[in-house]
């Protein structure tokens, strides 16, 4: 799996998923990485640590919210390394609300970052990639609640949902141009912002990680680093002319057993075979 030479732009790069799969592109070859985000002392530092040994990164501050941000990203990108080879959209809004108690300020502000910027961010990358006429890929990152979700995770497993028609339309749309537009829907992953959700929304405590970890048929939630290879080869010629696709990841096969997911008792060793 090689990246050689390539440019990339990462929303939410500055940690958690995005920072891994930044890290992964620069091991494999990348030349050019652009971390998108709002927190410019995170960003600056994380651009600082992806720098060195034929890699040049550098932090693009944005407030994705905003709709003129996606097409000022890829403006600086540009100006930056004349050319994008992948976009990675990992920035997201995880706040929770059900069908009792949604507000309209929830829908909009989740429905503008993780469904119009992530769209945008898309569309503004696929511009440059034509224009430079590189076989270009654009990975959206869902989630498994695309699916539905949990009852308080409505207006997010809305707005994974509605990536996945996207991802579609665009992979159709761009596919003579030969760029790829494909998507990962994580499950239950270990990030900063998962310990900042669980204390914030779910009344977590310390020791929540450990806790959840031994309930899990792996023994751990999914760790950034490991996902992030998947995403990479997305992004890499080795992934080929795959588009228009959705891939869960996670410990759960969904629409199998009677559970979401596999009990205790389906983890016990089997018996030996009888002679």
């Amino acid at each position: 799996m090689s990246f050689d030479g390539r440019v990339a732009l990462i929303t939410g790069g500055s940690q958690g998923l995005g920072y891994a799969v930044a890290s992964l592109l620069k091991k494999k070859g990348a030349r050019g990485l652009a971390l998108v985000g709002r927190d410019e002392v995170k960003g600056q530092a994380a651009a600082e640590s992806l720098t060195g040994d034929g890699c040049r990164a550098v932090f693009v501050g944005a407030d994705l919210y905003e709709p003129e941000a996606p097409a000022a990203c890829l403006a600086a990108v540009d100006d930056a390394f004349g050319t994008v080879h992948a976009a990675i959209n990992c920035a997201a809004k995880t706040d929770r609300g059900s069908v009792w108690d949604s507000t309209a300020e929830l829908w909009d502000d989740m429905m503008a970052l993780n469904v119009r910027a992530a769209c945008l961010i898309a569309q503004e990358s696929a511009k440059l990639m034509v224009r430079e006429q590189v076989d270009g890929s654009i990975v959206l990152i869902g989630s498994v609640a695309r699916h539905g979700g949990a009852p308080n995770l409505l207006p997010y497993a809305a707005s994974k949902m509605a990536l996945v028609a996207a991802t579609r339309n665009m992979a159709f749309s761009l596919m003579r141009h030969h760029v790829r537009v494909n998507m990962v829907n994580p499950g239950w992953m270990d990030t900063p912002n998962e310990d900042l959700t669980q204390r914030r929304w779910e009344g977590a405590t310390d020791g929540w990680l450990e806790r959840a970890e031994a309930e899990q048929p792996w023994g751990k939630l999914i760790k950034p680093d490991e996902i992030a290879h998947t995403i990479v080869h997305l992004c890499s010629p080795e992934s080929g002319m795959l588009t228009g696709q959705d891939f869960d990841w996670d410990q759960t096969i969904m629409g199998v057993g009677a559970e979401l997911r596999p009990g205790p008792e389906l983890g016990d060793r089997p018996p030996d075979p009888q002679p």
